[in-house]
């Protein structure tokens, strides 16, 4: 009878397991150039839109007075906010009763992972300040989802700028 040693047999269970990690199926690489392709065409979308302008948005610190999308981030989801360019443009009737900035506010419940999707798809009329976004934390979030609202903050922050878009936090005017 052969008897083999632990030694012996060290390498070949290294081999088995640096095998089976080691090379990427054929299925995940697929999935990574299709995302890969995704962003790339995101960013081209996002490439026609000018690049930030800071002398027209460092000043504004209100959601109410900031006129580029708006993303609110809460535990479980983001929330864009997107006002629509006026489609008259002439001054007359600007906010009043016929034609409220309200009115062309939209809403968007969207999660991280569609967030790069959402936000090519917004108009290029709708960026007047440039290619930047503002960020804000959901108000009156419970302790116990704070940590999962900051997490979400790092996640859309390092997806906006993976896109080629300037953060700048309503909160405390920084740009991220």
């Amino acid at each position: 009878m052969r008897t083999v040693s632990a030694a012996g047999l060290l390498p070949a269970i290294l081999l088995l397991f640096t095998g089976c990690h080691s090379h990427s199926t054929p299925a995940s690489r697929e999935v990574r150039s299709a995302q890969s392709a995704e962003l790339e065409t995101q960013r081209e979308r996002l490439e026609m839109i000018p690049p930030p302008s800071k002398n027209r948005y460092m000043a504004i610190h209100s959601f109410d007075t900031w006129e580029n999308p708006v993303l609110t981030v809460q535990p479980s989801m983001l929330e864009l906010h997107v006002t629509l360019a006026d489609a008259n443009t002439t001054p007359i009737g600007f906010g009043g009763m016929l034609r409220p900035i309200g009115a062309r506010r939209q809403e968007l419940n969207i999660s991280t992972d569609t967030l790069g999707e959402a936000i090519s798809a917004v108009p290029q009329t709708a960026w007047p300040y440039g290619r930047v976004v503002a960020i804000e934390e959901a108000h009156n979030t419970p302790s116990s989802a704070e940590l999962a609202v900051r997490r979400n903050v790092e996640i859309t922050i390092s997806k906006l700028n993976d896109l080629g878009i300037v953060v700048y936090d309503l909160s405390d005017g920084k740009l991220q």
